[in-house]
């Protein structure tokens, strides 16, 4: 009883409804797809921080996990502005200064330091100096 041409989007009685399968395997492309999209920009702040070297990398790693699994779009946000800052190395100064003063204290003669030893032996200890008298204050007993 059904009309001899159906438009092509209804399925016949007998056979496999195409459009359907094809719209499926088209919705699964794009649920991956879009998947794949948000993993790329999710982990955007990561990949920036590990491809310039950066010291805060593991700090960057953390605020996207953090942000991943509680839906807080504020740490992506914090991590991504931390990807992009270039924060100042305090440490290889601070290192080389070290290193110098222990050069310094290395290469002192031993006259000079039997000198500084021997000026501290003859200097009399601070307790023995006299100092300001001090007022009794009366017992309340």
């Amino acid at each position: 009883m059904a009309p001899h041409h159906l438009p092509f989007y209804l399925a016949p009685g007998s056979g496999t409804d195409t459009l359907m399968v094809v719209m499926g395997v088209f919705l699964i492309g794009i649920v991956l797809w879009v998947g794949t999209l948000y993993w790329k920009l999710h982990s955007l702040p990561e990949r920036m921080a590990h491809k310039s070297q950066k010291l805060q990398f593991e700090f960057v790693a953390v605020l996207g996990l953090i942000s991943l699994f509680t839906h807080m779009h504020i740490f992506w946000i914090a991590g991504l502005l931390l990807a992009m800052v270039d924060l100042p190395d305090f440490g290889t100064p601070l290192r080389s200064i070290a290193g110098s003063v222990e050069k310094i204290a290395d290469a002192t003669p031993a006259s000079d330091a039997g000198e500084v030893q021997a000026e501290a032996a003859v200097a009399p200890p601070a307790a023995d100096k006299p100092g300001p008298a001090k007022e009794k204050e009366p017992s309340h007993a």
